[in-house]
């Protein structure tokens, strides 16, 4: 008897201790079940992430039939159903810590006096929305699938298409107060062991508060801190997160966030799309190509209209100078703060269009395009070279397939249109060369962020600017770069 009221006392101090850990939250809830043997069984979990059906059609109904038997398999890692710890022999310390994380983690805490052991069950239902296809990476052909909130079931999509027994996840956590699970996800004898390593120690090296989404991983990650440039990619499909690991990359997933971390990524990269691998080679190649000649015009095209029309007008043919000079009579800008004002009345409205409603961001867009630029132009503020200048640079700005980059892309004009006015095609020459010295420092997990250009290698160079047809690619070939990284082990 004095022995049951001890546990009595010890499971009532341990219920204390849980409801003023959390605060003593309404969806806690507390359970005592008269097993067939005539003795109690307590039960706490907090409903809002655990699955009462489980709870109820599995755990109770074992207690009042009998004897809840399941016991830990020994030697087991990583994660089991049943977890159970010596209720008597534990610590009140360490059994409230443990209770509370489990609590949290979406498990149900069954304390049996009976068997003199706690038990934390896996019965976590968490909330996410259904697969759905990814609204920032809509493709024509292919896969519609994209990942979700929830990184079991975006396991579960990369695994589908994956059925390899060398495919790993390394399960971390990561956020003192969040305690987000991160995984590392590569394919063993495919990703070189000096990357894996690399990437295992600058995850466990992280140190914060919380992780809501990748993004807080990317920014601890990152090779370079303050460059414009992306060095890792960030993608919503599980067809180009399987794509990117069987060439010998990485994958970072966050819990909680659709959005996947690739390593390592290089500048031409960026400007492959996985529809590539879903169409004809020749259509591809051609694609690609039109991507790069965007790239230019989108950075260049607003300097060079500044520059010319500042300081090089005689470069232009005289009956285009004449049309140029007539529509600017009665400007009162200059050419610079003419190209600066309407970018930024641009960005303004193209970012007013993702946070406004659907419904009325595309007609916000459209409306303020189309009749502010000709409003500015009708009232004499601008010339109207200026609204096909950005227009045109506003729209090959879009046509690179990742947004991360599509951002730096338009950073990186601003700083052109500033050097063009003050110093006209000089300005740009320079701001040319200082570009390329730092894309050729970069490096993404110590891979050159300019390869194949630099350094140069002609076998890698033909995969970035021609789509080959699928019979002549090399199978199990890594990039010449990607050897590398396994000689450094």
């Amino acid at each position: 008897m004095r022995r049951r009221d001890d546990r009595q006392q010890k499971w009532s101090q341990l219920l204390r201790d849980v409801q003023e850990a959390l605060g003593s939250p309404a969806d806690l809830v507390f359970r005592a079940v008269l097993a067939k043997e005539d003795y109690t069984v307590h039960c706490m979990y907090l409903e809002s992430l655990a699955d009462k059906t489980t709870i109820d059609d599995y755990i109770m109904k074992s207690l009042m039939g009998g004897i809840f038997t399941e016991v830990e398999q020994p030697h087991v890692d990583g994660n089991r159903f049943v977890r159970a710890l010596p209720f008597s022999s534990t610590s009140p310390e360490a059994l409230l810590e443990h209770t509370v994380d489990a609590l949290l983690m979406g498990q149900c805490a069954l304390v049996d006096f009976h068997a003199d052991r706690i038990c934390f069950i896996n019965v976590v239902s968490p909330k996410h929305r259904q697969i759905e296809e990814p609204k920032s990476e809509s493709t024509v052909r292919g896969p519609q699938e994209g990942f979700t909130e929830h990184i079991e079931t975006n396991v579960g999509l990369i695994r589908k298409r994956l059925r390899n027994p060398h495919l790993r996840f390394e399960k971390m956590i990561i956020g003192n107060q969040t305690r987000t699970t991160v995984m590392l996800v590569y394919v063993v004898h495919v990703a070189p062991d000096a990357l894996i390593m690399e990437a295992r120690r600058r995850l466990q090296a992280i140190q914060t508060d919380s992780v809501l989404e990748s993004a807080f991983i990317e920014e601890y990650i990152q090779d370079r801190m303050w460059s414009l440039f992306p060095t890792l990619n960030n993608t919503e499909k599980p067809d180009v997160v399987v794509a990117q690991l069987l060439e010998g990359k990485v994958a970072v997933m966050v819990d909680g966030t659709p959005n996947a971390l690739l390593a390592p990524m290089t500048f031409f990269e960026f400007f492959t799309s996985p529809e590539d691998y879903y169409q004809r080679a020749d259509i591809a190649t051609f694609i690609r190509w039109m991507r790069l000649f965007s790239f230019l015009i989108a950075v260049f095209v607003p300097s060079m209209y500044v520059a010319v029309t500042t300081f090089h007008q005689e470069l232009l043919p005289t009956q285009l100078l004449i049309n140029l000079s007539a529509q600017r009579e009665g400007v009162p800008f200059p050419s610079l703060t003419e190209v600066l004002l309407m970018e930024v009345v641009f960005e303004i409205i193209r970012e007013a269009g993702l946070r406004m409603p659907r419904a009325l961001g595309q007609a916000l867009s459209i409306v303020g395009a189309i009749v502010l630029g000709q409003a500015a132009v009708d009232a004499g503020l601008i010339s109207a070279a200026i609204v096909i200048v950005v227009a045109i640079t506003g729209i090959t700005n879009i046509a690179v397939p990742t947004y991360s980059f599509g951002i730096s892309q338009r950073l990186i004009r601003f700083s052109f249109v500033l050097l063009a006015g003050f110093m006209g095609l000089v300005g740009i020459l320079c701001g040319l060369l200082f570009l390329i010295a730092h894309l050729a420092s970069l490096k993404s997990f110590g891979e050159p962020y300019l390869k194949p250009v630099a350094p140069v290698n002609v076998t890698d160079l033909r995969e970035v600017f021609v789509r080959l047809p699928r019979p002549m690619m090399k199978p199990k070939r890594l990039p010449k770069n990607m050897k590398s990284l396994i000689r450094k082990k």
